[in-house]
């Protein structure tokens, strides 16, 4: 083939996902990288954003040259300048001296952050930054919606609200957060109702939440974590399976607190 998958084509990610698949197995057959109940889970992709992991450099550079060799037999190329490398704090413990990871003969950056799928992921395991995208994210939809539908019926308003405000973007993910983050954003997703209703600012949240037969804050999210539970253990990927069943994972003590606290 003399080009690549179509940009933006609804089909594009299940091609180059079969088009990856012999280095997906070629990664997962050396059982090199991190293991999760005798389960190989050195690299997650998704189309052409793949993820490396391994509890050690050397077993990262293993990967790392796999994945060259498999780019120069298929005709690729890897972009070095998107490509980081990022390591995760354990306690309180810090590594000064850690040696680097080289692609193609270039020396990947180290970074305390990266964004995967739209998912800000931090060196730390924390989700305010990821929080504070969400939150940014509905300011601006709810800016664009308050002024290019300022003349429509509240009955319009509402169901734009409920399809542009309510997504909360991989908000079943988020774990461990600060109460200031997470208390950011549920009073942007308030003000955001009312800016489009042209609401008084001291109005009842509740109140307006239920007038307008709407999901307040906290029904969103538990909704939203209840639907990823159910999907996690409806999943056949072999990757997942080994979640689903185990009571210890942050996700799931997260989730049983959303909705028995």
């Amino acid at each position: 083939m003399e080009c690549g998958v179509r940009q933006g084509g609804l089909s594009s990610p299940r091609l180059f996902n079969l088009y990856m698949n012999g280095l997906i197995g070629e990664l997962s057959g050396t059982h090199v990288g991190c293991h999760i109940d005798g389960v190989c889970m050195n690299n997650m992709s998704y189309a052409d954003d793949m993820v490396l992991l391994s509890p050690s450099i050397g077993g990262l550079r293993r990967l790392v040259a796999i994945c060259e060799s498999y780019a120069v037999a298929h005709g690729l190329k890897y972009n070095v300048k998107k490509s980081e490398l990022m390591m995760f704090k354990t306690n309180s413990i810090n590594y000064s001296d850690v040696p680097g990871v080289s692609l193609n003969g270039s020396p990947l950056s180290w970074v305390t952050k990266f964004k995967y799928l739209g998912h800000w992921v931090t060196d730390d395991l924390r989700d305010n930054m990821d929080i504070e995208r969400e939150r940014r994210s509905l300011a601006v939809r709810c800016n664009m919606l308050a002024r290019r539908f300022a003349r429509c019926t509240n009955a319009v308003k509402i169901t734009l609200f409920k399809a542009y405000c309510q997504s909360f973007y991989t908000c079943g993910l988020w774990t461990c957060y600060t109460q200031r983050a997470n208390s950011d954003l549920r009073v942007q997703y308030n003000n955001a109702l009312r800016i489009l209703l042209g609401l008084p600012w001291r109005c009842s949240a509740s109140g307006m939440f239920a007038e307008a037969h709407t999901d307040d804050f906290y029904a969103i999210i538990r909704k939203r974590s209840a639907s990823m539970l159910t999907r996690l253990r409806s999943s056949t990927n072999s990757l997942l399976s080994v979640f689903k069943d185990r009571w210890d994972t942050p996700l799931l003590r997260h989730w049983v607190k959303l909705h028995t606290g």
